[in-house]
């Protein structure tokens, strides 16, 4: 059973719809993704907002049939090494922790990393491309396989691909992809300021 109608968001308000449908996938199929898909998810990326103009974004990738992406699979905690290796294309997103223009430390590079990937997902959702970041990996055994400088950091890795029925996952996984989505509501994280 594919599971996008059972991960759309129910809002409270009406929310666009590229934004209900976009969820964290661990099922994926044997499709490819091209390179043009790819670089069209890249180039919304591009586009996000980050402080100063920076952009201190860095992306790593494989393709599935590349022998890098076993590499990549490598660095994964084993949980995710189970379904991520089915994936179409692994990334790391990384970051620049200081500004190219004068050296100093990036204090937001992480949060506009963040806003570089939001815009990543939102695109491959527009592409019928699912994406699972994931924060469980080894980020000094990936710093090593890619020869990172001193200045760039491993924030995440994402996992992207089509996806596939659920039925084709182990458990808890299984369950974890069928299970709806839930969100803290409103009231327990926005605050109307009386002052």
């Amino acid at each position: 059973m594919k599971s996008n109608l059972i991960k759309k968001a129910r809002t409270q308000y009406p929310v666009i719809d590229l934004i209900k449908s976009r969820w964290s996938a661990r099922s994926f199929d044997s499709r490819l993704i091209t390179e043009e898909e790819i670089n069209t998810i890249f180039e919304a990326s591009s586009w996000a907002a980050s402080a100063n103009n920076e952009q201190p974004w860095i992306y790593y990738y494989s393709f599935k049939y590349d022998k890098s992406f076993s590499n990549l699979v490598q660095c994964l905690n084993e949980s995710n090494q189970h379904w991520a290796i089915n994936s179409s294309v692994l990334l790391v997103a990384a970051i620049r922790k200081t500004f190219e223009k004068n050296g100093k430390i990036n204090i937001s590079a992480e949060h506009d990393l963040g806003m570089a990937n939001a815009n990543l997902l939102l695109q491959a959702a527009s592409m019928n491309i699912f994406g699972h970041i994931i924060g469980g990996f080894n980020k000094t055994k990936v710093t090593e396989i890619l020869t990172l400088e001193d200045n760039v950091s491993p924030v995440c890795m994402i996992a992207l691909g089509f996806l596939a029925d659920a039925d084709l996952l182990e458990e808890p996984y299984k369950t974890r992809e069928l299970n709806p989505r839930e969100r803290k509501k409103l009231n327990q994280f926005s605050f109307k300021l009386s002052v």
